[in-house]
């Protein structure tokens, strides 16, 4: 249950009790009114035109339904940028990268309230709330895209490498893993290649180590 509260420009729903991001995220979409929806963090810094770029995007190409883009990613300082995650912006490669990573900087995405609604919206699934929808959405049909401009400045530092390790977080990616291998999404090679860098990646290495091979190597 959630307790709305009215404001001039927009309606803010605070729950009353926290039930995970997944849930909060799901409540959000079927709360909001308008057909197209954008999404971001409390502490990242949308930049100028970032809604203006997708919204005209989505209405020149009413057969995409989710739309991202790309991120700068800062420490303490918004000038002080340190690394830059960039995602692909065509269908055709998108498909293909869903199966190996996130598709989306999931701060920067806009897309069809009715799209997410009918693939299942937002569900719990610990740390990955937003991959598995897209998993869905893919396996269902639908269409991606990101545009090639930065939309977001995103806060990180050696917390955000510490949520992306551990055992936990392993066995939710891992989870994900043997949803698309059950569904026939991805073959076992790519399944075991797959996990086994995620192993790698989020158990065996250190937090340190971790965040400068984020930097450094999947990030520009």
């Amino acid at each position: 249950r959630s307790l709305e509260q009215e404001i001039p420009v927009m309606r803010v729903i605070r729950l009353e009790s926290n039930y995970g991001l997944g849930e909060a995220l799901r409540i959000g979409v079927e709360k909001c009114t308008h057909p197209i929806i954008a999404r971001m963090d409390s502490d990242d810094i949308a930049l100028p035109k970032r809604f203006e770029l997708q919204y005209k995007y989505l209405k020149l190409h009413p057969n995409v339904s989710i739309l991202g883009g790309q991120i700068d990613e800062f420490i303490d300082n918004p000038d002080n940028i340190v690394s830059r995650r960039e995602v692909p912006t065509a269908f055709e490669e998108l498909k293909s990268y869903t199966l190996a990573r996130c598709p989306f900087n999931h701060m920067t995405v806009m897309f069809r309230r009715k799209s997410i609604l009918e693939a299942g919206n937002y569900q719990s699934w610990h740390y990955n709330e937003d991959y598995y929808l897209w998993i869905r959405l893919l396996e269902q049909g639908y269409v991606f895209a990101n545009l090639s401009d930065t939309l977001v400045n995103v806060r990180v530092g050696t917390d955000m490498y510490k949520r992306r390790g551990g055992w936990k977080y392993f066995k939710s990616e891992k989870g994900l893993q043997d949803y698309m291998l059950r569904h026939r999404l991805i073959s076992l090679p790519r399944y075991l290649y797959n996990t086994t860098g995620r192993f790698v990646m989020q158990v065996v290495l250190p937090n340190n180590l971790r965040g400068f091979l984020f930097q450094k190597i999947f990030r520009k």
